[in-house]
């Protein structure tokens, strides 16, 4: 009786043993007040004093089951307009399916029509086998698999990402650092917080947060901190601008029109 007592005790502890060695089932958990189905965010896209373009970023209205997981579709769309659309007509749009506990990208696609330069992509996302798989229209780029580190974003998410911290607790200067992949490779987004400034848009004066990635040294953008980013001063931190310093002039991308928001935009009267 002893013997199978000593056993009995055994068979926990070697649970636990077990347990020590296996892959990871679960991926994080992430709490979100900022943002929900069913917001709409419409921009103007300014190139110097010129109307360049416009954007949208949105939420769809209801929630998408990707891998039987409940997601947000959300999808930023760019186009030019006016005579830049003449010259350079631009047709652009992203679309990340966002797992709704982590916040982590289940699929994403990218379409991309910039003059004669067309792309068409999609890639899904394993975050508990740590791999991507990529198919785009590309000839030999089928069912591509990569490895990726954990918690990794795309260009999308990565942002409704940075919309669910508490900024209230970053001080200036802090760094954000999130890994993220686009096509076929992985990169680093070191995010720098500068605090908090009232910057006037077409939908107002806001107080927002101000963000500044660090850029690779490219032929397009100048400098590392060429691009600033803004994001409101309330429950809802969503993006009222976006500035960029190019070799070739500034671009700047200004909130005019929203809706479907968590809560107030903080607009100082």
């Amino acid at each position: 009786m002893r013997v199978k007592y000593q056993l009995l005790l055994l068979i926990p502890l070697l649970g636990m043993v077990l347990s020590a060695f296996a892959i990871k089932d679960t991926m994080r958990t992430v709490k979100n007040e900022s943002f929900g189905t069913g917001e709409v965010l419409q921009y103007k896209v300014h190139y110097g004093v010129i109307n360049a373009g416009e954007a949208t970023i949105q939420v769809a209205p209801g929630l998408h089951r990707i891998n039987n997981r409940p997601t947000f579709q959300t999808s930023v769309s760019g186009k030019t307009t006016g005579s830049f659309d003449f010259f350079h007509r631009v047709r652009d749009t992203w679309t990340s399916y966002i797992d709704t506990a982590s916040l982590l990208p289940l699929r994403f696609h990218r379409n991309i029509e910039e003059g004669n330069y067309r792309r068409k992509e999609t890639t899904d996302f394993d975050h508990i086998g740590n791999k991507v798989v990529v198919n785009d229209s590309r000839k030999n780029h089928k069912n591509v698999t990569h490895k990726v580190p954990d918690n990794v974003q795309d260009m999308v998410s990565g942002f409704y990402y940075l919309r669910a911290l508490n900024l209230d607790d970053f001080r200036t200067g802090q760094t954000i650092r999130l890994q993220g992949f686009l096509g076929d490779e992985i990169f680093d987004m070191n995010i720098t917080y500068r605090g908090v400034v009232t910057v006037d848009t077409k939908a107002g004066k806001i107080k927002a947060h101000r963000l500044v990635p660090r850029m690779p040294s490219n032929k397009l953008f100048d400098g590392e901190d060429a691009i600033t980013v803004y994001l409101s001063d309330d429950v809802n931190k969503v993006p009222v601008m976006f500035e960029a310093k190019m070799f070739v002039g500034s671009v700047k991308v200004d909130l005019y029109k929203y809706s479907g928001l968590q809560g107030k935009l903080n607009v100082v009267r």
